[in-house]
């Protein structure tokens, strides 16, 4: 029996809409996206991509309509007997090209440094798990020169809340997680203006899994 995955994420505020279809061949995960203006004047080709992973090694996207691939390369090593993770991402006919990397001190504390070739600057974030199951994740922008925190927690096996604050933009962002193997991933995010005390976004993501 083979295994395949459908996610659909909707944001009703800027009425948008996307589904990803990806299923497995061998240790490749193939998928194919499209979003609501695919089907907006008839079908066509607009928001349209196909895509190859083999996780933990590659992704390739590539955008129909722009003639455009994304590639992210992965790769991990030992450091100092610690975990180093490394992420390249480069996308196509876009100067927007980001190098990531993961160091592991321990089950509890990582380091996570990314540089965008773009600026010329980059961010660095530590992660931190307490005892009682609260993630904690400070970070710093170097481009913006501002911090952005965020913290999450676990609950009742298969739910995760998570809050996080930019202060650049003053804003709050709010998400509540399900993944379990009966229903699935599902998550809800939400946006919220500090400034003006107001939500800017919502977006509801599902993700089913099918066999066949």
């Amino acid at each position: 029996m083979k295994k395949a995955s459908l996610k659909t994420k909707y944001e009703p505020s800027a009425q948008a809409a996307s589904a990803t279809l990806s299923f497995g061949v061998g240790d490749l995960k193939l998928k194919a996206s499209c979003t609501d203006r695919t089907l907006e004047d008839g079908v066509s080709l607009a928001g349209v991509s196909l895509g190859v992973e083999k996780p933990g090694f590659f992704i390739i996207d590539y955008d129909l309509p722009k003639q455009a691939a994304r590639f992210q390369f992965m790769n991990s090593a030992k450091l100092f007997g610690k975990q180093l993770k490394l992420t390249y991402i480069h996308p196509q006919k876009a100067n927007a090209t980001v190098l990531e990397s993961t160091f592991s001190f321990d089950p509890a504390n990582k380091l996570t440094t990314k540089y965008s070739f773009l600026s010329g600057k980059g961010s660095v974030k530590y992660s931190y798990v307490h005892g009682s199951g609260v993630t904690l994740e400070p970070s710093y922008d170097f481009n913006s020169e501002a911090w952005s925190f965020a913290a999450s927690q676990k609950f009742r096996g298969d739910n995760t809340l998570k809050a996080s604050y930019e202060t650049s933009k003053k804003l709050v962002n709010l998400e509540w997680i399900r993944e379990s193997k009966e229903t699935g991933f599902f998550k809800v995010t939400c946006n919220f203006d500090a400034t003006e005390n107001k939500a800017t976004g919502l977006t509801l993501e599902k993700t089913w899994n099918l066999d066949f």
